[in-house]
């Protein structure tokens, strides 16, 4: 019998629009808080970015807060 590796991006989750728990594809991603270009490069924050694969929705967590 196969057995298919599965897709390290993708976890189960709950999702605040679907009202349930459904595959989430997660990426980590680094955004820039200030809204000046002076402290711009002061102001970078990873953030974990979960995206519901059945209605699309998109969920941001700032990582250091967690």
């Amino acid at each position: 019998m196969a057995s298919h590796a599965s897709d390290p991006d993708v976890v189960r989750e709950p999702c605040v629009d679907c009202g349930e728990e459904t595959p989430h594809r997660v990426r980590v991603e680094i955004r820039t808080e200030s809204e000046t270009t002076e402290n711009a490069r002061f102001s970078r924050e990873p953030y974990r970015i979960a995206v519901c694969q059945r209605c699309k929705a998109e969920t941001a967590t700032r990582m250091n807060d967690v």
